[in-house]
C-alpha cells in the first residue's frame, strides 16, 4: 500500500480501513494513558491564566500552532519518511531533547512507549521505544496510513484530552468543552497538513507560558496530573 495514501485535490484521502485503524489508534480506550496527563495544563489553571472556556481555547491554540502541537506533528511526518533504523533513533533522541521539562519528558516517552507495546503485540512490528509522535509515525508508515490525516488526528486527540483534563480542574461542562474542540479542529487540520511538507529544520517552538508551567507543575501539590 503507498504510504502516502491516495490523493483527491491534495489531499490524502483514507479508505475505511485505513480510518478506523487511525481512530482506534487514537481513541481514549487505546492504552496509552494518555489521561494521566495535563501538559502542564493544571499549573495553568491553578495560576488563574486559564479559568473558562475562552482562556482555555487560547491556551489550546497557542500550544496548537506555537508549541508541542506543530512540533510533534512535524516529528510524525518525519518519521513517517524515515527507513532506517539509525534514522528513527536519531529522531527519537532530538524528540527527547526537545521536551522542555522533566514531566514532558516522561509524558511524550510514557506514551510512546505503552503504544509501542501494545502495537508490538498485536501486529508484530520493530517498532522502537520512542517518543509518542516518532512511534506514531513509524507505525502509521507501517499500517499504510498517510502521515497528513494521522496527524490532524492526533493533533485533535491531543486536543480532546486536554479539555476532558479542564473538566477535572476547574468549572468547565461537557458542552462547553466540546465547543473549544469544535472551534479548534480547523487548527489541528491546518498545523497537521501543513506538517506533510515540513523537516526538521522547520521545528522551532515559542509557547514559553506553556514551557513554564510544566516546569513549575514539577513542584506542584496537591495535584492530579502527573504534568
Amino acid at each position: 500500500m503507498d504510504p502516502t495514501g491516495r490523493l483527491e485535490g491534495g489531499r490524502a484521502v483514507l479508505t475505511s480501513i485505513q480510518l478506523l485503524t487511525l481512530v482506534r489508534w487514537l481513541s481514549p480506550a487505546f492504552p496509552t494513558g494518555a489521561f494521566a496527563w495535563s501538559h502542564g495544563l493544571e499549573q495553568a489553571v491553578r495560576d488563574g491564566t486559564v479559568r473558562d472556556a475562552a482562556t482555555l481555547e487560547d491556551w489550546l491554540d497557542a500550544v496548537l500552532r506555537h508549541g508541542a502541537g506543530r512540533t510533534d506533528a512535524i516529528l510524525i511526518s518525519v518519521a513517517h519518511r524515515s527507513d532506517r533504523p539509525e534514522e528513527l533513533g536519531a529522531l527519537a533522541e532530538l524528540a527527547t531533547a526537545l521536551a522542555p521539562s522533566r514531566e514532558r519528558r516522561a509524558e511524550t516517552l510514557g506514551q510512546g512507549i505503552a503504544f509501542s507495546a501494545t502495537l508490538r503485540a498485536l501486529h508484530g512490528w520493530g517498532l522502537p521505544d520512542a517518543p509518542f509522535p516518532v512511534v506514531l509515525g513509524r507505525a502509521a508508515r507501517l499500517a499504510g496510513l498517510p502521515p497528513g490525516p494521522v496527524a490532524e488526528v492526533a493533533l485533535q486527540g491531543f486536543v480532546t484530552t486536554l479539555a476532558q483534563a479542564a473538566q477535572r480542574l476547574m468549572p468547565l461542562g461537557q458542552t462547553a468543552a466540546q465547543g473549544v474542540i469544535l472551534r479548534l479542529s480547523a487548527t489541528c487540520g491546518e498545523v497537521g497538513a501543513e506538517a506533510v511538507g515540513l523537516g526538521l529544520d522547520d521545528i522551532g517552538s515559542c509557547a514559553v507560558a506553556v514551557d513554564l508551567c510544566s516546569m513549575r507543575h514539577e513542584g506542584l501539590e496537591p495535584r492530579i496530573f502527573r504534568s
